[in-house]
């Protein structure tokens, strides 16, 4: 039988990725989600330059399968960048000013940190180079020489 009925509109995304996108938009104080969805694919796609091997693979399994997409399909970098060197690179692959692309890389951080949970944060900080845990909120701690 055929129905006059119409199929429910789809939603572009899976119900966890709006919820990362909520999520990134409320952190980020974004006016739109689609502003939130720009940042979360900037900032995942220069993690995924950066990250490698098993952190990389569980940080993947950890994400909404957006997310998760946006990070995997990146090809690393043999040498990643430290913390600030992260952040100007994404400003001059997008042309947004340094600071702007901090925030956005706190924001998209703040979101990922919550999926990752405390233990995997731990293990991709202690895989990347200095300044990325500001960058994810912590403190950047180190060690020194005696």
């Amino acid at each position: 039988m055929i129905s006059d009925r119409q199929a429910p509109p789809q939603q572009p995304y899976g119900t966890a990725y709006e919820q990362m996108l909520e999520r990134v938009r409320y952190e980020g104080a974004y006016p739109t989600r689609e502003r939130a969805d720009e940042a979360v694919r900037l900032v995942l796609a220069g993690l995924g330059r950066q990250l490698t091997g098993d952190e990389r693979v569980d940080l993947v399994g950890c994400l909404p399968l957006e997310a998760a997409h946006v990070l995997a399909e990146q090809i690393p970098h043999p040498q990643p960048l430290t913390g600030w060197s992260f952040v100007e690179d994404l400003a001059a692959r997008t042309g947004a000013s340094l600071a702007t692309t901090r925030w956005d890389t706190g924001s998209v951080f703040c979101a990922v940190a919550a999926y990752a949970g405390p233990d995997l944060l731990t293990r991709i900080l202690h895989q990347l180079p200095t300044g990325y845990a500001l960058l994810f909120g912590r403190p950047e701690l180190t060690t020194q020489a005696a």
